[in-house]
């Protein structure tokens, strides 16, 4: 059997960093302290998350053609990504404008640009046959419907791990096809919005980790999908995932993995979310190739989070997206470091 290959159908875009004291009220006019342009785009950071992680990956968008905003495309190459399947549009590249504050905080504004250019699938996008495929929301949603799709059809069955930053409307969550997500990934954020649509009626009224753990099984049941799993990123408070086999979908066990300790002063949660997807999707992958199947058990849902939280952490710990991304023996050296603090 062929090794474990992904494909990223997403976004990318030339990231603006504006450095503040604090982000701005709405009304009010800051002076920033700096500006930086970036690579960037939530499909772009998670390849390149991928690639760093040890995985093999290509990458599917679309830049402005003539613009001078090549150079975007050839630091994901330069990052271990595939870009033979990146189009050159007449459509302007899409553009990010971030501000980052002082204490690491971000807010950021999006302009679609090239990421909307109406490129359907094609057979060559599934060349060579992917294992997994990875999606967000910074493309036409009728284009992640459609890959969704086809990761199951003509004999595929490759995992599909959905991220949906920024999310959909209500009537586009109300109708979306959830059981064609294998991976569902979203903050706390994201998952009460979803909720908010999906099971209106539920209240969350625990504390701490109880209610992540609550608010995981609302969201696990209000999605409708036994085949579904159900990644709940938590901050500074670590990660909580259900992990049931495909073989078991009728268990349901959460796992929970706290955050690590950060190092330094520098504080940016900028790419944090795409760096833990990057892994986590790396990790799957790396368990596609011992065992040839999709299923993940406890043990493996464990050890996966817990190297996800320490990439994301430490991805936190530098400025910038593709920057601040660490590379696999980076983050098993800390892992290593850790291990051997706790066990004097």
């Amino acid at each position: 059997m062929a090794s474990a290959h992904c494909i990223v159908r997403g976004s990318i875009n030339v990231d603006e960093f504006l450095r503040v004291k604090r982000i701005s009220r709405p009304g009010e006019t800051i002076s920033s302290t700096g500006l930086e342009a970036r690579a960037g785009g939530k499909g772009a950071n998670q390849s390149v998350s991928i690639a760093k992680a040890g995985g093999s990956v290509d990458f599917l968008g679309s830049v402005g053609k003539g613009r001078g905003d090549d150079w975007i495309v050839d630091r994901l190459k330069d990052s271990g990504v595939g870009v033979e399947k990146v189009e050159f549009v007449e459509e302007k590249t899409g553009r990010a404008i971030i501000q980052v504050a002082e204490n690491g905080e971000n807010s950021i504004v999006l302009f679609k640009g090239a990421n909307y250019h109406k490129r359907t699938p094609s057979p060559a996008d599934f060349t060579p046959t992917p294992t997994h495929i990875v999606l967000q929301n910074e493309i036409p949603l009728e284009l992640t419907i459609d890959y969704l799709t086809l990761a199951s059809s003509d004999g595929r069955t490759a995992a599909t791990i959905f991220n949906p930053s920024p999310l959909p409307s209500e009537q586009e969550i109300t109708s979306f096809p959830w059981e064609k997500v294998s991976w569902l990934i979203v903050n706390e954020g994201e998952a009460e919005d979803l909720l908010a649509v999906l099971d209106p009626t539920g209240r969350n009224h625990e504390e701490s980790e109880v209610v992540a753990s609550s608010t995981l099984r609302r969201l696990s049941k209000a999605i409708n999908s036994p085949a579904t799993n159900v990644v709940l990123t938590l901050g500074a408070s670590g990660v909580i995932s259900t992990y049931h086999s495909y073989s078991s979908l009728s268990t349901w066990d959460p796992v929970y993995v706290p955050s690590i300790q950060l190092r330094g002063t520098t504080r940016d949660t900028t790419g944090a979310g795409d760096c833990f997807t990057g892994y986590f999707v790396a990790g799957l992958m790396e368990l596609f190739n011992e065992t040839h199947s999709h299923d993940v058990g406890e043990e493996e849902a464990r050890g996966l989070l817990g190297k996800c939280v320490v990439a994301a952490g430490m991805c936190c710990e530098k400025e910038g997206t593709l920057d601040s991304v660490p590379v696999r023996e980076e983050v098993e050296a800390r892992m290593r470091e850790s291990a051997e603090t706790v066990a004097k």
